[in-house]
């Protein structure tokens, strides 16, 4: 079998894909300190609580990735890693398929990481919301 020329993108591994992940994680957790503080000095140093701000933090993560997604093809997690999200198509992905990936990987999370242990046994590599975004994350060389 020939080996693929280095240009050409492949799969990409569950591990480089957790490690794009916790690095975008923290870049929302950043993002959610900075609304939380900032909120704290409106309210007079009261706490802030309840469903609003509940729903704020979602809204702010989902716009993170949607944008990144359908902007750029990659979050800055991704792009460290070498990491980029196309359309099954081989295009961009559009808002839609940004929105199943993200409520979809909520899922994937939040069955203990099942979703994307999915990886290990797709013989493809795909991940819960890779299959349910017709989407895929590809590894690229420079």
């Amino acid at each position: 079998m020939l080996a693929k020329p280095a240009s050409e993108p492949r799969g990409a591994g569950l591990p480089r894909r957790l490690a794009a992940m916790f690095y975008d994680a923290l870049l929302v957790l950043a993002i959610w300190m900075i609304t939380l503080l900032a909120m704290v000095v409106a309210s007079g140093g009261e706490p802030v609580l309840g469903a609003p701000v509940q729903t704020l933090l979602f809204l702010e993560a989902f716009t993170f990735f949607a944008y990144f997604w359908t902007a750029a093809g990659q979050t800055a997690g991704m792009r460290a890693w070498r990491l980029r999200l196309v359309s099954n198509t081989g295009g961009r992905v559009s808002l839609h398929q940004a929105t199943l990936r993200f409520a979809v990987a909520l899922v994937a999370l939040g069955a203990f990481g099942v979703g994307y242990l999915w990886a290990l046994i797709d013989r493809h590599g795909r991940t819960w919301p890779d299959l349910a975004s017709n989407s895929r994350v590809e590894r690229y060389a420079d």
